[in-house]
């Protein structure tokens, strides 16, 4: 074999080693691509996953106390006094109820409310500015009486979250009114100290209850015995008088039976609504 030949076979073993290597490069870039791709797609699954099981506490349609993320929030926020009561045949009243009819309610005054319970007085003072439709919704279900003779079926002692919840007559945090309330986002709340988006429901907050559906509350609300830190997605619409902060301090002294976990199931010494009247 001549020297020409010699150095063109040389030459070819180099290409071809080139090509080879290169080759072995591109698979692979490939394989990291795609391990990278199922990767993220993993991630994203576990992700969807994970945020459409994160229920609220105690579970149920019209539960109160936080999500671990928060409420979705409604594409468009109607203007506040813009009502919307929509009806639920598929989840009908607990108690028989009317659905309000307004359309518009008014967003100034207050409106005094007297709850008596077995364990002593609490008087709330429903405020149109904060929350016009719960007001509203809320006066209708007091004057049918929908709300007497119910529980207070929920009791949360934990940090961070200080709240006695009732308005469901079946006692089990399901049920509702047979209707569910736009939301009515809370403004001028402070931040949390904890950040992360949530404020603090200050002591003496009434609040409608809800899921983290949007626009999914109904006849549920708690009354706030300790500041607690929520996302602000719980329609506030009135406050506890001091009589009633006194009654709810002595029902959160008896404790919650831990049934939802420690801190947090029904009160321990029952709770009983006997009448709701509007003065």
């Amino acid at each position: 074999m001549t020297t020409n030949q010699v150095r063109r076979e040389a030459a070819k073993r180099k290409l071809e080693n080139q090509q080879k290597r290169r080759a072995e490069r591109a698979r692979r870039r490939q394989r990291t691509a795609i391990i990278t791709s199922v990767s993220v797609v993993v991630v994203v699954v576990l992700a969807v996953v994970l945020l459409s099981t994160v229920g609220l506490p105690g579970g149920g349609s019209d539960t109160a106390a936080p999500p671990a993320d928060a409420p979705t929030p409604s594409a468009a926020p109607a203007a506040l006094g813009d009502c919307t009561f929509t009806p639920t045949p598929d989840e009908p009243a607990a108690k028989p109820a009317p659905v309000p009819t307004v359309t518009t309610a008014g967003t100034s005054g207050t409106v005094p409310v007297n709850l008596t319970t077995n364990r002593g007085p609490i008087p709330l003072t429903l405020d149109r500015a904060t929350g016009p439709c719960a007001v509203e919704s809320f006066l209708s279900l007091v004057n049918a009486g929908y709300y007497n003779g119910t529980p207070c079926h929920r009791l949360t002692t934990g940090e961070g979250l200080k709240v006695l919840q009732c308005g469901d007559p079946t006692g089990e945090g399901t049920g509702g009114p047979g209707y569910t309330i736009n939301d009515e986002p809370p403004t001028g709340l402070a931040p949390a100290p904890s950040g992360g988006g949530s404020v603090v429901y200050p002591r003496g907050t009434l609040a409608m209850a809800k899921t983290s559906a949007p626009d999914s509350g109904g006849s549920q609300f708690f009354l706030v015995y300790a500041d607690s830190t929520l996302p602000p997605d719980y329609t506030v619409f009135g406050t506890v008088g001091p009589e009633g902060l006194a009654t709810l301090d002595a029902i959160a002294q008896g404790g919650a039976d831990d049934t939802n976990g420690a801190g947090d199931g029904a009160p321990r010494t029952a709770v009983t609504i006997e009448t709701a009247t509007a003065a």
